[in-house]
Protein backbone atom coordinates (compact mmCIF):
# COMPACT_ATOMS: atom_id res chain seq x y z
CA UNK A 1 0.00 0.00 0.00
CA UNK A 2 1.34 3.14 -1.15
CA UNK A 3 1.45 6.09 1.47
CA UNK A 4 1.69 9.85 0.88
CA UNK A 5 3.19 11.81 3.60
CA UNK A 6 2.08 15.32 3.27
CA UNK A 7 3.74 18.16 5.25
CA UNK A 8 2.47 21.94 6.04
CA UNK A 9 6.08 24.31 5.93
CA UNK A 10 6.07 27.03 8.26
CA UNK A 11 5.53 26.04 11.66
CA UNK A 12 5.59 22.09 10.85
CA UNK A 13 8.38 21.52 8.65
CA UNK A 14 10.19 24.96 8.67
CA UNK A 15 11.57 25.47 12.08
CA UNK A 16 10.99 29.20 13.26
CA UNK A 17 13.72 30.12 10.61
CA UNK A 18 12.19 30.40 7.15
CA UNK A 19 14.54 27.61 5.61
CA UNK A 20 14.38 23.42 6.60
CA UNK A 21 17.34 22.56 8.70
CA UNK A 22 20.31 20.53 7.78
CA UNK A 23 18.56 17.74 9.77
CA UNK A 24 15.34 17.70 8.36
CA UNK A 25 17.36 17.57 4.70
CA UNK A 26 19.51 14.65 5.41
CA UNK A 27 16.64 12.43 6.95
CA UNK A 28 13.65 13.66 4.13
CA UNK A 29 16.38 13.30 0.98
CA UNK A 30 17.93 9.65 2.65
CA UNK A 31 14.10 8.69 2.49
CA UNK A 32 13.26 9.86 -0.59
CA UNK A 33 16.22 7.78 -2.25
CA UNK A 34 14.90 5.05 -0.61
CA UNK A 35 11.05 5.37 -1.90
CA UNK A 36 8.99 7.32 0.18
CA UNK A 37 6.59 9.56 -1.61
CA UNK A 38 6.88 12.75 0.34
CA UNK A 39 5.44 16.64 -0.53
CA UNK A 40 4.50 19.44 1.24
CA UNK A 41 0.60 21.92 1.29
CA UNK A 42 1.19 24.87 1.84
CA UNK A 43 0.05 28.47 1.89
CA UNK A 44 3.57 29.61 0.15
CA UNK A 45 3.24 30.03 -3.51
CA UNK A 46 5.64 27.72 -5.09
CA UNK A 47 8.07 30.87 -5.84
CA UNK A 48 8.81 30.96 -1.76
CA UNK A 49 8.23 27.63 -0.91
CA UNK A 50 11.07 26.39 -3.51
CA UNK A 51 13.22 28.93 -1.54
CA UNK A 52 12.42 27.51 1.98
CA UNK A 53 13.09 24.12 0.76
CA UNK A 54 16.01 24.04 -1.53
CA UNK A 55 17.92 21.61 0.64
CA UNK A 56 15.72 18.66 0.01
CA UNK A 57 15.47 16.98 -3.33
CA UNK A 58 11.66 17.19 -4.14
CA UNK A 59 10.31 14.36 -6.19
CA UNK A 60 7.05 14.84 -6.29
CA UNK A 61 4.46 17.59 -6.51
CA UNK A 62 3.16 20.06 -4.05
CA UNK A 63 0.05 21.66 -2.73
CA UNK A 64 0.37 25.61 -3.04
CA UNK A 65 -1.65 28.38 -2.14
CA UNK A 66 -3.60 26.57 0.19
CA UNK A 67 -4.54 24.35 -2.36
CA UNK A 68 -5.37 26.46 -4.99
CA UNK A 69 -2.78 24.53 -7.16
CA UNK A 70 -1.05 21.22 -7.58
CA UNK A 71 2.45 22.17 -9.02
CA UNK A 72 5.16 19.69 -10.71
CA UNK A 73 8.70 20.06 -8.82
CA UNK A 74 9.53 22.39 -11.31
CA UNK A 75 6.64 24.79 -10.66
CA UNK A 76 4.36 23.98 -13.87
CA UNK A 77 0.37 24.06 -12.91
CA UNK A 78 -1.11 20.58 -13.09
CA UNK A 79 -4.34 21.27 -11.20
CA UNK A 80 -5.66 24.62 -9.88
CA UNK A 81 -9.07 26.28 -8.88
CA UNK A 82 -9.74 29.51 -9.48
CA UNK A 83 -12.43 32.49 -8.72
CA UNK A 84 -15.14 33.34 -11.26
CA UNK A 85 -14.78 36.92 -12.74
CA UNK A 86 -18.07 37.59 -11.22
CA UNK A 87 -16.69 36.52 -7.82
CA UNK A 88 -13.27 38.10 -8.44
CA UNK A 89 -14.59 41.50 -9.52
CA UNK A 90 -17.24 41.49 -6.76
CA UNK A 91 -14.89 40.32 -3.96
CA UNK A 92 -12.62 43.45 -5.61
CA UNK A 93 -15.17 46.08 -5.83
CA UNK A 94 -16.32 45.59 -2.34
CA UNK A 95 -12.84 46.00 -0.67
CA UNK A 96 -11.80 49.04 -2.95
CA UNK A 97 -15.35 50.76 -1.56
CA UNK A 98 -14.56 49.75 2.26
CA UNK A 99 -10.85 51.41 1.24
CA UNK A 100 -8.99 48.26 1.91
CA UNK A 101 -5.74 47.65 -0.59
CA UNK A 102 -5.68 43.68 -1.36
CA UNK A 103 -2.59 42.18 -2.24
CA UNK A 104 -4.50 40.20 -5.95
CA UNK A 105 -2.75 36.80 -7.46
CA UNK A 106 -3.62 36.28 -10.45
CA UNK A 107 -2.53 34.33 -13.83
CA UNK A 108 -1.75 36.73 -16.58
CA UNK A 109 -0.95 35.35 -19.62
CA UNK A 110 -0.32 32.10 -17.95
CA UNK A 111 2.38 33.50 -15.82
CA UNK A 112 1.46 33.97 -11.81
CA UNK A 113 1.48 37.53 -10.69
CA UNK A 114 0.83 39.50 -7.27
CA UNK A 115 -1.27 42.92 -8.12
CA UNK A 116 -0.96 46.47 -5.85
CA UNK A 117 -1.44 49.75 -5.72
CA UNK A 118 1.49 50.44 -3.89
CA UNK A 119 0.11 54.16 -2.42
CA UNK A 120 -2.81 52.70 -0.90
CA UNK A 121 -1.43 50.16 0.95
CA UNK A 122 -0.72 50.05 4.71
CA UNK A 123 2.76 49.87 6.49
CA UNK A 124 2.15 45.40 7.39
CA UNK A 125 1.30 45.03 3.54
CA UNK A 126 4.71 46.90 2.40
CA UNK A 127 6.63 45.08 4.90
CA UNK A 128 5.63 41.92 3.46
CA UNK A 129 6.11 43.56 -0.03
CA UNK A 130 9.64 44.42 1.08
CA UNK A 131 10.65 40.68 0.96
CA UNK A 132 9.15 40.36 -2.52
CA UNK A 133 11.28 43.18 -4.22
CA UNK A 134 12.90 40.62 -6.41
CA UNK A 135 10.28 38.28 -7.05
CA UNK A 136 9.39 37.43 -10.81
CA UNK A 137 5.57 37.50 -9.96
CA UNK A 138 6.00 41.34 -8.04
CA UNK A 139 3.54 43.84 -10.26
CA UNK A 140 3.01 47.09 -9.46
CA UNK A 141 0.42 48.34 -11.03
CA UNK A 142 -0.84 52.07 -10.83
CA UNK A 143 -4.84 52.09 -11.08
CA UNK A 144 -7.49 50.00 -9.82
CA UNK A 145 -8.61 48.81 -13.12
CA UNK A 146 -5.36 47.12 -13.61
CA UNK A 147 -6.22 44.85 -10.64
CA UNK A 148 -8.91 43.45 -12.04
CA UNK A 149 -6.66 42.06 -14.75
CA UNK A 150 -6.16 38.02 -15.37
CA UNK A 151 -7.48 34.68 -13.58
CA UNK A 152 -7.60 35.87 -10.29
CA UNK A 153 -7.19 32.86 -7.62
CA UNK A 154 -6.44 34.13 -4.05
CA UNK A 155 -6.17 37.89 -2.19
CA UNK A 156 -4.08 38.67 1.25
CA UNK A 157 -4.88 41.22 3.18
CA UNK A 158 -2.50 42.33 6.13
CA UNK A 159 -3.22 44.18 8.93
CA UNK A 160 -4.20 44.62 12.43
CA UNK A 161 -6.97 42.40 14.14
CA UNK A 162 -9.59 45.01 14.37
CA UNK A 163 -9.62 45.79 10.35
CA UNK A 164 -9.01 42.35 9.17
CA UNK A 165 -11.27 40.12 11.63
CA UNK A 166 -14.91 42.08 10.31
CA UNK A 167 -13.78 41.15 6.61
CA UNK A 168 -13.31 37.30 7.73
CA UNK A 169 -16.59 37.12 9.46
CA UNK A 170 -18.02 39.07 6.03
CA UNK A 171 -16.41 36.69 3.65
CA UNK A 172 -15.89 32.83 5.45
CA UNK A 173 -19.48 31.82 4.38
CA UNK A 174 -18.90 32.68 0.48
CA UNK A 175 -15.07 31.33 0.32
CA UNK A 176 -12.46 29.47 1.66
CA UNK A 177 -10.80 31.77 4.16
CA UNK A 178 -8.58 31.84 6.50
CA UNK A 179 -7.38 34.16 9.38
CA UNK A 180 -4.56 33.89 11.40
CA UNK A 181 -1.99 35.50 12.87
CA UNK A 182 1.69 35.07 11.30
CA UNK A 183 4.43 33.29 13.18
CA UNK A 184 6.80 36.02 12.35
CA UNK A 185 6.09 39.18 11.88
CA UNK A 186 2.90 39.01 14.55
CA UNK A 187 0.77 40.36 11.90
CA UNK A 188 -2.97 39.23 11.13
CA UNK A 189 -3.88 37.75 7.52
CA UNK A 190 -6.97 37.24 5.88
CA UNK A 191 -6.23 35.23 2.85
CA UNK A 192 -9.48 35.04 0.64
CA UNK A 193 -9.53 31.94 -1.56
CA UNK A 194 -12.49 30.21 -4.18
CA UNK A 195 -14.70 27.91 -1.87
CA UNK A 196 -13.30 24.94 -3.73
CA UNK A 197 -9.46 25.32 -3.09
CA UNK A 198 -8.81 23.69 0.31
CA UNK A 199 -5.59 21.73 1.13
CA UNK A 200 -7.89 18.66 1.77
CA UNK A 201 -8.98 18.70 -1.85
CA UNK A 202 -5.32 19.16 -3.46
CA UNK A 203 -4.51 16.13 -1.20
CA UNK A 204 -7.23 13.84 -2.26
CA UNK A 205 -5.81 15.19 -5.77
CA UNK A 206 -2.61 14.26 -4.90
CA UNK A 207 -3.23 11.06 -3.19
CA UNK A 208 -4.70 9.62 -6.07
CA UNK A 209 -2.68 11.09 -8.96
CA UNK A 210 0.59 9.48 -7.26
CA UNK A 211 -1.41 6.12 -6.61
CA UNK A 212 -1.33 6.26 -2.70
CA UNK A 213 -4.32 4.53 -0.74
CA UNK A 214 -2.80 5.82 2.75
CA UNK A 215 -2.40 9.28 3.66
CA UNK A 216 -0.55 10.42 6.97
CA UNK A 217 -0.31 14.44 6.72
CA UNK A 218 1.56 16.90 9.89
CA UNK A 219 0.52 20.74 10.45
CA UNK A 220 0.20 23.30 12.78
CA UNK A 221 -2.71 25.61 12.35
CA UNK A 222 -6.55 26.06 11.04
CA UNK A 223 -6.06 25.59 7.43
CA UNK A 224 -4.82 22.54 8.04
CA UNK A 225 -7.80 21.39 9.66
CA UNK A 226 -9.41 19.87 6.36
CA UNK A 227 -6.36 18.02 5.40
CA UNK A 228 -6.44 16.31 8.48
CA UNK A 229 -9.80 15.07 8.53
CA UNK A 230 -8.99 13.61 5.36
CA UNK A 231 -5.73 11.75 6.00
CA UNK A 232 -5.83 8.51 7.48
CA UNK A 233 -3.52 9.45 10.52
CA UNK A 234 -2.70 13.27 11.21
CA UNK A 235 -0.17 14.79 13.73
CA UNK A 236 -0.05 17.91 15.08
CA UNK A 237 3.60 19.45 16.20
CA UNK A 238 3.75 20.60 19.81
CA UNK A 239 3.24 24.33 18.54
CA UNK A 240 0.14 23.76 17.08
CA UNK A 241 -2.91 25.45 17.73
CA UNK A 242 -5.60 23.75 20.43
CA UNK A 243 -7.60 23.31 17.37
CA UNK A 244 -5.85 21.33 14.94
CA UNK A 245 -4.58 19.13 18.65
CA UNK A 246 -8.37 17.92 18.76
CA UNK A 247 -8.57 16.20 15.42
CA UNK A 248 -5.12 15.11 15.44
CA UNK A 249 -4.37 11.61 15.62
CA UNK A 250 -1.15 12.51 17.79
CA UNK A 251 0.64 15.60 19.08
CA UNK A 252 4.59 15.18 17.88
CA UNK A 253 7.61 17.08 18.94
CA UNK A 254 7.26 21.44 18.19
CA UNK A 255 8.37 22.52 14.93
CA UNK A 256 11.88 23.59 16.34
CA UNK A 257 12.70 20.73 18.05
CA UNK A 258 12.49 18.59 13.80
CA UNK A 259 9.12 17.31 15.17
CA UNK A 260 8.32 15.95 11.99
CA UNK A 261 11.15 14.44 10.43
CA UNK A 262 11.63 12.21 14.01
CA UNK A 263 8.33 11.13 14.03
CA UNK A 264 8.36 10.37 10.34
CA UNK A 265 11.38 8.22 11.17
CA UNK A 266 9.55 5.98 13.99
CA UNK A 267 6.43 5.30 11.70
CA UNK A 268 8.08 4.94 8.17
CA UNK A 269 8.35 1.41 6.84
Amino acid sequence: MNTLYISDLDGTLLDNTPKTSEYTNKVINDLLSKGMIFSFATARSYTTAKKVTVGLNMKYPAVVHNGTFIVDKDGKIIAKNSFSKEESNSIIDTLLENGVAPVVYSLIDSKEQFSYIREKLNRETLNFLSTREDDPRNREVFCSDRLYDGEIYYFTLIGDEDKTKPLYDYYKDKFQCFFQQDIYSNDYWLEILPKGATKANAVKQLAELLECEHIVAFGDGVNDIDMFKLADECYAVENATNILKQVATKTIDKNTANGVVKHILKIYK
